[in-house]
């Protein structure tokens, strides 16, 4: 079995397949199966994108983002939701990424249309048990969502001293 390249036109590819979607965002797997003790994949984001503030608790498991191309924020929270921590992601400018230790609530934020990160996780995914969501975060169809996401971009973008781009 050879290796598998990543290159501009897988990237480019995936971040379109991001765009036609209408959560925004896509996936390219590099795993074969969920059951895989090792989860690696391209998650192509687009600006606007809510990912809901979760933690991989049950069972623990740290987790990886790369940025590879674009621009993004990665924002950690306490246990009641208040902001803790909000890390520029932006490969041009030396911000590659960030190791997220288990437990820990998180969202990632796309703040660049073509933004495609490298994700790595401990396996198997469990659809019903990979992320504890938070509570005090809307779920993705309940209308607050779309504001919730939105005021995370201002936040970021204000912490990070960053113009919407």
């Amino acid at each position: 079995m050879s290796a598998i390249k990543i290159t501009r036109p897988l990237l480019d590819q995936t971040a379109h397949k991001a765009r036609q979607t209408p959560r925004g965002r896509t996936n390219h797997n590099f795993h074969r199966q969920s059951s895989d003790p090792l989860q690696r994949l391209l998650n192509a984001i687009e600006p606007g994108s809510y990912v809901r503030p979760h933690r991989h608790l049950t069972p623990a498991k740290d987790e990886v983002f790369l940025c590879l191309v674009g621009r993004g924020a990665l924002v950690t929270f306490d246990e009641t939701g208040h902001p803790q921590e909000v890390l520029g992601l932006d490969p041009s400018l030396g911000l590659f990424g960030a190791d997220i230790p288990a437990g820990t609530f998180h969202s990632i934020l796309a703040l660049q249309s073509g933004s495609v990160f490298y994700e790595v996780k401990l396996g198997p995914y469990e659809a019903t048990s990979d992320k504890d969501f938070a509570v005090w975060a809307p779920a993705e169809p309940q209308p607050e969502a779309k504001a919730y996401q939105a005021s995370l971009e201002a936040l970021a973008l204000e912490r990070l001293g960053w113009v919407k781009g």
